[in-house]
């Protein structure tokens, strides 16, 4: 009767055994069945080699061990840096640009299924164009017309993405270098520019400037106290300043004036107790008398 229960026991220990190791397998079958795909990604199956059309939505995926096998696809904008390229404009000038690319994938089978791998493609594809647009832009156009090669750049680049299920959000060209003796050609025609319109800007200035004091002398010559009263004001502004000597010619019509005043107010007031005294007659001095004659 031993041999028969050990016998059970050893059969019991066996199926125990079976038993764990099933259960192993499938726990492990289970855990690579399941997938988990991020919110920026999408998920694609292939199964037996053939791709399903429907990729995966973010979160938990199931598949099916061994028979099929998940490929993700990142859906983020992708910053691609393109390479400086040396190229020569259509102005036979020598130059090194370089650019970035923006691009997202809008169709993953497209994408991994049209082409190798896309990024590359999309490299090579942007520094080919790149070098197409400096061949046939001018100097001045990398310069300052930067927004129109941007979009020609990006509709070339655009053109093969398109069947890759790519889209190219933006396209920008980050830098110009030029050649030493270019820069310095530059810097010598910026230079004149800048002399030859501070020489216009002056000219104007003198024009107006002229324009101007011709009204004002036109002014003071109706109304030479106007002349007298300026005059004044320039002596005081040149009196405010401190450590300054000031020597100032007496002018004759000044003296005239203030002789005509004071004869004014002499008269007025004689006449104030008689009748009205009319002033004496002006006499113009005689500017080279001859020797012996005395003006009356």
């Amino acid at each position: 009767m031993a041999r028969p229960r050990g016998k059970r026991v050893t059969i019991m220990a066996t199926l125990l055994v079976v038993c764990v190791v099933l259960g192993i397998v499938l726990v492990v079958l289970a855990a690579s069945s399941i997938r988990v795909i991020r919110q920026y990604e999408r998920g694609l199956i292939f199964r037996f080699g053939r791709v399903a059309r429907a990729p995966k939505e973010p979160g938990l995926a199931l598949i099916v061990p061994v028979v099929d096998r998940m490929h993700k696809v990142n859906m983020q904008v992708v910053t691609l840096p393109v390479p400086a390229q040396d190229g020569i404009t259509r102005d036979n000038v020598t130059v090194r640009v370089d650019a970035v690319v923006y691009f997202r994938v809008i169709d993953p089978v497209q994408a991994i299924v049209g082409v190798e791998n896309y990024r590359f493609a999309m490299l090579q594809v942007a520094q080919a164009s790149l070098r197409r647009t400096i061949g046939e832009s001018n100097l001045d156009d990398l310069l300052s017309h930067r927004e129109r090669l941007n979009e020609g750049l990006e509709l070339m680049i655009d053109s093969p993405a398109a069947t890759w299920g790519i889209h190219i959000d933006r396209v920008e060209i980050k830098d110009v270098a030029l050649p030493e003796f270019m820069k310095r050609a530059m810097s010598r025609q910026a230079e004149a520019e800048r002399e030859r319109r501070g020489r216009v800007i002056a000219a104007e200035g003198e024009l107006q400037a002229s324009e101007k004091l011709s009204q004002a002398a036109a002014t003071m010559a109706a109304t030479p106290a106007a002349l007298q009263l300026r005059l004044l004001e320039t002596v005081v502004e040149v009196a405010a300043e401190k450590n300054s000597t000031l020597v100032l010619p007496f002018p004759v019509e000044l003296l005239r004036f203030l002789d005509e005043a004071a004869k004014r107010d002499a008269a007025t007031r004689e006449g104030g107790a008689g009748e009205p005294v009319a002033p004496a007659p002006r006499r113009e001095p005689v500017a080279n008398p001859e020797p012996g004659f005395a003006p009356r």
